[in-house]
C-alpha cells in the first residue's frame, strides 16, 4: 500500500451510519426499452426490480433524472 492510499483510508469510518429516516427523493429514473415506451420510476428499488425481471433483449438503458418536487397550489383568500 502506498502512502497516498494510507492517508485516504485513515479517515474512513468502518461502518455506515444512517443520518436521516426521510426517504431519499433526489432522483427519478427512466428505463428505456427496445420494444416499448420508457417508464419513469420515483425510487431505485422499483427500477432494480423491473430491470432484473425484464429479459435482456428488451432492455436498453436507465436514465437518472433530477427529482422534481410537486408544487402545492397557492391558496387565495384568507
Amino acid at each position: 500500500m502506498n502512502t497516498n492510499t494510507q492517508r485516504i483510508m485513515v479517515g474512513l469510518p468502518e461502518f455506515f451510519q444512517q443520518t436521516s429516516n426521510e426517504p431519499y427523493m433526489r432522483h427519478d429514473y427512466k428505463i428505456y426499452y427496445t420494444t416499448k415506451k420508457p417508464e419513469i420510476f420515483d425510487n431505485f428499488e422499483d427500477v432494480q426490480r423491473t430491470w432484473f425481471q425484464t429479459p435482456n433483449q428488451f432492455l436498453d438503458y436507465v436514465e437518472v433524472l433530477d427529482h422534481k418536487k410537486t408544487k402545492k397550489p397557492k391558496r387565495k383568500g384568507f
